[in-house]
């Protein structure tokens, strides 16, 4: 509204009539009542920017956006493990110091600069990836071609993942290697392997169950930068054109939603404690 009465040309009436479609003029108590209650019913309210129902706005950034946080996922969890267990169990001074150097990388590399190099080396440079977007313009869905979309921004989104939970997973494994239960499973003449990997590494990724369910709403704030840099039509870079341009209504709702992931991935944490420890049981 102060937008709209610093123009010169406003007509008041016009402002009186805005003021009385949004409710402005209620008390604010009644404002909130309203808004929650139109959250509850899936009314979240109408688009500064775009002037359409934020439901609308948001349900079709919402997908692209979940379709690279699970890829991002998926790849921190398949690189972030072994690199984890081969620290931990290798006696290679050059594997340990390489795989701290990667994590302390990992976690200090802006993920801006990170992205732009990946662009300037592999899209500019080597043309082996696209340069943004997540499909080629001009061409029927093709698997392949949204997976050479995907691939750059979701292993950029990651990086930090596999830096930390690869040493979260090693802390676990040096932990874990030094149980009496491990000596026991030695004792009896089973492999290292089966060692290892049936009976250590199984109660080693146990804190890598809590991390991951924290993920869901950081990544869904954290994926902003990354979608910029690779134009991808997602949450995150929906949230900062709406951060530009003061969106009000599509920014709550984007941190409702941000909320709504953090706690559906606590509870989805507590779940998968059930299935990997058999020490804890769901009454």
């Amino acid at each position: 509204m102060a937008i709209y009465a610093s123009s010169p040309n406003v007509d008041p009436a016009q402002l009186e009539a805005i003021e009385l479609r949004l409710g402005l003029r209620d008390p604010l108590p009644l404002q909130y009542v309203k808004w929650v209650r139109g959250l509850a019913t899936g009314d979240w309210g109408v688009s500064y920017k775009y002037a359409r129902d934020v439901t609308a706005v948001v349900g079709e950034r919402l997908v692209p956006s979940l379709e690279l946080m699970i890829a991002s996922l998926i790849l921190a969890a398949l690189l972030s493990v072994p690199l984890g267990v081969a620290s931990a169990i290798s006696r290679s001074k050059g594997i340990q110091y390489g795989a701290s150097i990667f994590s302390m990388l990992g976690i200090s590399i802006p993920t801006f600069w990170l992205g732009m190099m990946i662009l300037l080396f592999f899209s500019v440079g080597l043309r082996v990836i696209p340069s943004g977007g997540m499909a080629t313009i001009g061409i029927d869905f093709d698997i392949g071609d949204r997976l050479i979309h995907l691939l750059a921004p979701a292993l950029v989104l990651a990086t930090l993942e596999i830096a930390g939970w690869s040493r979260y997973v090693r802390s676990s494994m040096l932990e874990v290697i030094g149980q009496d239960y491990i000596r026991t499973a030695r004792s009896k003449g089973l492999s290292e392997r089966v060692v290892l990997y049936a009976h250590a590494l199984r109660n080693a990724l146990l804190p890598l169950i809590t991390m991951v369910g924290l993920q869901g709403g950081r990544l869904l704030g954290g994926a902003m930068i990354t979608e910029v840099v690779f134009s991808w039509p997602g949450m995150g870079r929906l949230l900062a054109e709406s951060l530009a341009a003061r969106d009000y209504p599509v920014l709550m709702a984007a941190f409702t939603l941000m909320s709504i992931l953090v706690i559906l991935g606590n509870l989805l944490a507590d779940v998968g404690y059930a299935f990997a420890d058999p020490r804890i049981r769901l009454e």
